[in-house]
């Protein structure tokens, strides 16, 4: 045994050392020549064709639309744990003819085989050092069973509508588009408070239209070239999000100009260095992000949409959310009566109530979110009822009220003793001192 692997090994390095000599005396060109020939002496004792459709090209941008067709077809109609796939014919002549035919076949098929079994699909992006090659996932998903709808989203009935006729109206507009010199895609920026339905209202517009969403988390983008290249392969009938987006990157002009006073300011070496070890996660630029939305290279889709959303509109620069980028503001707000008497229907299957005008009264005296108000309507035992939700919410607004109104006495009362103690400080005068004792005594913190 140990002889035939010595003999082997021998056999190996001499194969390994002629393949040596033969790239050395011999160049790239007349080697090519030589391999032609060698295929088509192989050709005469070998029946079978190879014919290779890559997964990418036009320098590995954009996703083979070939590939993607004869992929959904081999999957809905061979094994998926087959390797190879083998086919038989008489005249090579005959094979390409037929392959020709087969391919368009088969595109058509795949086509209709994707609309027949379209499943919704929530991605978001890799990082660029898990892409390889033709193995490379510039983008992993999941199935989107988000059940979110226009039905039972918390909004005003008539803002509401308006944003359903934008949608309907968009997805029909492909002519239009292309009449007036737009690439057909819109944006949309939806903004307010945490739990006002802003991530629900997404994913009922992707349920509307039946769209994929593709979630961009823009830390993870290493810088404006991989931003692109994530963009490219993208699918159209897709909504393109970046969540709270002003605290995914440096993207403001007050950021920037607060990072400006810092440095004019002076900091510690570990603030430092922190910084510059933060800058080299991602080096997308706002000139990047504002590419991206509405640059030459978005243009290479069509039927999208991009949502940014934020708790801060203020903080978002406004070349970012100008009329053109996003196209449609949509402001997220606390609970209304309105929208109240949506969440009573969803939750309690109640239309109308004699608990409905205090809670309506309350809910213009307070500020609580449709996502906290949907908390209190849902019942949490078997004993819950309707009328036992409706007064635990009105107990939860009477304790927001009073919450709020404590609240405002006390930062009325600090600043009060702020504005008095900066003026204290402006005066040089003793008999002013004395007087301060009799101010504080008057306007202490509120506990």
């Amino acid at each position: 045994m140990m002889t035939d692997m010595t003999q082997f090994g021998s056999v190996m390095a001499g194969a390994m050392f002629l393949w040596a000599l033969f790239q050395q005396w011999f160049p790239e060109e007349l080697s090519t020549h030589i391999r032609r020939y060698i295929d088509r002496l192989v050709s005469y004792f070998n029946p079978y064709i190879t014919i290779i459709f890559h997964e990418y090209h036009g320098d590995e941008f954009e996703r083979s639309k070939a590939y993607t067709a004869i992929e959904r077809y081999l999957s809905a109609n061979t094994s998926t744990r087959a390797k190879r796939l083998k086919a038989n014919v008489v005249k090579v002549f005959e094979l390409l003819s037929y392959f020709v035919v087969l391919v368009l076949a088969i595109s058509f098929r795949g086509n209709a085989i994707a609309i027949r079994t379209r499943q919704r699909k929530l991605y978001t992006n890799s990082r660029s050092e898990h892409w390889h090659g033709n193995k490379r996932t510039m983008w992993s998903h999941i199935i989107f069973e988000h059940p979110s709808t226009f039905d039972t989203l918390a909004m005003d009935p008539k803002k509401k509508k308006e944003i359903l006729n934008d949608l309907m109206t968009f997805s029909v507009s492909k002519d239009y588009y292309k009449k007036i010199g737009k690439s057909w895609k819109r944006g949309y920026l939806l903004y307010g408070p945490p739990g006002t339905g802003k991530s629900s209202m997404i994913a009922a517009m992707a349920n509307l239209l039946d769209y994929d969403i593709y979630d961009l988390e823009l830390t993870s983008v290493e810088d404006n070239t991989v931003l692109r290249k994530l963009l490219i392969d993208t699918s159209s009938k897709s909504i393109i999000v970046i969540e709270d987006i002003d605290c995914s990157l440096d993207l403001t002009g007050q950021r920037k100009k607060r990072e400006e006073d810092n440095k004019e300011k002076g900091q510690n070496p570990v603030q430092e260095k922190e910084k510059t070890k933060e800058k080299k996660k991602s080096e997308v630029t706002l000139s990047g992000v504002l590419n991206f939305i509405d640059g030459l290279w978005s243009a290479c889709g069509s039927e999208r949409l991009v949502v940014f959303t934020t708790n801060h509109v203020e903080k978002l620069d406004p070349a970012l959310i100008r009329r053109g980028r996003m196209d449609k503001h949509i402001e997220m707000s606390y609970c209304c009566f309105e929208t109240f008497k949506v969440l009573a229907k969803n939750y309690l299957d109640l239309e109308s109530h004699e608990s409905f005008a205090t809670i309506g009264r309350l809910l213009e005296e307070t500020n609580m979110t449709p996502a906290d108000v949907a908390e209190n309507l849902m019942p949490k035992s078997a004993e819950e009822d309707a009328e036992s939700c409706l007064n635990g919410l009105i107990k939860s607004l009477e304790n927001a009220k009073q919450e709020m109104k404590a609240k405002t006495m006390k930062d009325a009362m600090n600043k009060c003793m702020v504005e008095e103690a900066v003026a204290d400080e402006k005066s040089e005068d003793d008999g002013d001192q004395k007087n301060m004792g009799t101010f504080y005594s008057k306007c202490k913190p509120y506990p």
